[in-house]
């Protein structure tokens, strides 16, 4: 069997950033003929490619009524007008806000509490339980109780989003962190870590891998609790725009709110991704 030959550095860890003096270590690795097979230039678009060119078909032959679901041309030209009054960047512009505000306060929640209840056994046995039944409750059933707290304005929507985000980004750092090789925890404490050396060295590279599966589905998890909550009288955004125009039968605008709510999700999936690949160059995985 043809094998080649791969350079790659050091994983940062226990003694040590990649790239230190040890320099690159040479590995001849076989060539993998149980694998996936070489990454696809652009594959993450071919399926949504697809997906479209059976809406334009479909739409073309007549085989798609018009009526339930608008012809892309249609969906662009109501795309067209909406840009030049103005009206879909404004309402973009808010739902970006929301959504982002959100994501960034949930990730550091749910970051700050995986690490409580995956480095202490007090922390877990505070933290773990009231987040598992958040968890088992859906989040449109929370919203009648957060209205009567939080009232119906930013508020509230800024907590349903946090609320949203954090359980999976806590979920899946936690497991992580909880699977960190106990080998890694006993050579930490012969060589004398202390905790903060220890956290920063061993736990949160060794749940790196759960942080980013948390963050890829929290990304979706943020777009999809906005469309909920730019639904409770709101009075811009996205969601608010999609409310309208179901009252009025726009459903060329409401499938201009769908697209933009779907490339927004898949471009928020790629940029996490990206950012991954990077942050663990160090593993070799069979995606590689």
């Amino acid at each position: 069997m043809a094998t080649i030959t791969r350079k790659i550095s050091a994983p940062s860890g226990l003694f040590g950033r990649a790239g230190s003096s040890t320099g690159s270590a040479q590995r001849v690795v076989r060539k993998r003929r149980l694998g996936p097979g070489r990454a696809i230039p652009f594959g993450i678009g071919l399926g949504p490619a697809i997906l479209i060119a059976i809406w334009v078909i479909g739409s073309a032959a007549g085989t798609i009524d018009p009526e339930t679901l608008p012809a892309p041309w249609t969906v662009a030209q109501t795309a067209g007008d909406l840009i030049a009054d103005g009206r879909l960047q404004s309402n973009l512009l808010t739902s970006l806000q929301r959504a982002v505000l959100g994501l960034v306060l949930g990730v550091s929640i749910g970051l700050v509490l995986a690490l409580i209840a995956g480095l202490s056994r007090i922390g877990e046995a505070l933290v773990d339980g009231p987040v598992q039944i958040k968890r088992s409750i859906p989040t449109l059933a929370l919203i009648p109780l957060f209205i009567v707290w939080f009232g119906i304005g930013e508020e509230m929507k800024l907590v349903v989003i946090t609320t949203s985000v954090l359980i999976p980004v806590y979920i899946n750092t936690h497991a992580h962190l909880r699977s960190v090789d106990a080998k890694h925890v006993e050579l930490a404490e012969t060589v004398g870590l202390s905790r903060w050396g220890f956290v920063r060295r061993i736990a949160l590279p060794g749940s790196l891998p759960g942080f980013f599966t948390g963050l890829r589905l929290a990304v979706t998890i943020s777009w999809l609790a906005l469309v909920v909550v730019e639904q409770v009288n709101a009075t811009s955004g996205i969601g608010y725009l999609m409310t309208q125009a179901r009252t009025y039968g726009q459903i060329d605008v409401i499938v201009v709110g769908l697209v933009i709510y779907g490339l927004l999700g898949l471009f928020g999936d790629i940029a996490v991704r990206t950012i991954e690949r990077r942050a663990l160059s160090w593993r070799q995985t069979l995606g590689d």
